[in-house]
């Protein structure tokens, strides 16, 4: 299908939630809902709320997590981009802990094997200003419901 066909079709919903446990409910609930309008299956959204709640948890548990993560859940014709942000605090340097690889320390706690597991392709960026993770799940086998 012609990209510019896609992007004229897509559906974009960005909620701004506290980095706190209690509010990762909703990150998933919104990437649900987004889901479930391109009509993935039961499995495929079960999926897709995991590898968002894992993405979440994650930036929460880090000691440098700011105070809130922006999700993006951008539906395209046949595609789920998910994009989960942190601009982590400010303030917090390289410096201050020089001897530790911050993308092992933040990708370890991820659990990026599980994300990856769960989405078809997964990519990001972390450093000490803060996390960056994209997510794509592509629709397989269109229905009509």
């Amino acid at each position: 299908m012609n990209s510019a066909v896609e992007r004229s079709h897509n559906e974009l919903v960005e909620p701004r939630i506290p980095s706190r446990p209690e509010w990762v409910a909703l990150a998933r609930l919104a990437a649900a809902t987004v889901a479930n309008r391109l009509r993935f299956s039961i499995e495929e959204i079960e999926d897709v709320k995991l590898a968002v709640a894992e993405a979440c948890t994650a930036v929460i548990q880090h000691e440098g997590h700011g105070e809130f993560i922006d999700l993006t859940c951008e539906a395209l014709s046949d595609l789920l981009r998910i994009r989960v942000r942190d601009s982590g605090r400010h303030g917090v340097a390289r410096a201050q802990a020089p001897n530790m690889n911050f993308d092992e320390a933040r990708i370890a706690g991820l659990g990026v094997f599980l994300i990856r597991t769960l989405m078809d392709e997964v990519s990001y960026d972390v450093s000490p200003q803060g996390t960056d993770l994209v997510m794509l799940k592509r629709l397989t086998g269109v229905t009509d419901h």
